[in-house]
């Protein structure tokens, strides 16, 4: 039995990349200059000529030519000092039982692997698979960094756990990796024997993450968006709708903005 958990607005209220990004533009102001690549990539993206990933990419520039090891550095302070203080703590306390209960946690999102992995060693997940990023072979964080594989959003969230979900039937807990099996973009989904996974439970916020809700016997929705609250309604999921620090779409999209930017929300 599996439970899995989105990250972004599911675990946490924000987008991740951008409380990132806020997080290091307020120690390195100088790093904005980020933006001259980034702003022009807006337009693309809105005309389809530049996807999520090249998006990703070119938005990661905020990190070019920062040592390596400095950046493992802010990556544990931006998770012990953002991330953790930020999880509701009522789906805390659901992820918290179904641990104790003996369920394989996993934690699954399109957030870049380099900071998601320590999110989930924090959160004692036992798998964690994110959007896979190639900072370079040097010790510099390169321009444009790679995107390996697909972005892991939506159905590209399923093929990464082919190999666990092929032992479904196993009912013994596999040992834990620390959330740094981020593993290879690989294959089909091998199904379970029985879909959805009988016992198991799915969270999430955004109808995105469909194939994901519906692997899960319990399909859970966490302050969902509408669309998904409606298909969620009708497949009889349960929602939680924990307090956000933000009263409606538009104001969350100006925190957004502010993270985006290095202010402070």
């Amino acid at each position: 039995m599996f439970a899995f958990f989105d990250l972004d607005q599911t675990l946490v209220p924000y987008d991740t990349q951008a409380l990132f990004c806020q997080f290091v533009l307020q120690r390195h102001g100088w790093r904005r200059i980020y933006l001259a690549t980034w702003l022009p990539a807006l337009p693309l993206a809105g005309l389809k000529l530049i996807g999520h990933r090249g998006l990703k990419r070119v938005f990661l520039n905020y990190l070019w030519r920062m040592p390596k090891s400095e950046l493992e550095i802010l990556v544990k302070e931006f998770v012990a000092t953002v991330v953790m203080p930020m999880v509701y703590p009522s789906v805390l306390a659901e992820l918290q039982q179904h641990q104790a209960n003996g369920l394989v946690t996993i934690m699954n999102s399109a957030s870049p692997d380099f900071y998601a992995r320590e999110i989930a060693r924090s959160l004692k997940f036992d798998h964690c698979f994110a959007t896979r990023i190639d900072l370079g072979s040097g010790d510099r964080v390169r321009f444009t960094p790679n995107v390996i594989g697909p972005n892991n959003k939506g159905q590209h969230k399923l093929p990464p756990m082919a190999e666990i979900l092929a032992v479904e039937g196993d009912v013994r807990r596999p040992a834990p990796t620390d959330g740094n099996a981020v593993q290879p973009n690989a294959g089909l989904v091998t199904s379970p024997s029985t879909l959805p996974i009988p016992g198991s439970y799915a969270y999430s916020d955004s109808h995105a993450d469909l194939p994901l809700l519906n692997l899960a016997e319990h399909g859970v929705m966490v302050n969902p968006t509408a669309k998904l609250a409606a298909m969620g309604q009708a497949k009889g999921w349960r929602t939680m709708t924990p307090a956000r620090p933000f009263h409606s779409k538009l104001e969350h999209h100006w925190h957004t903005l502010q993270q985006i930017l290095g202010l402070t929300a």
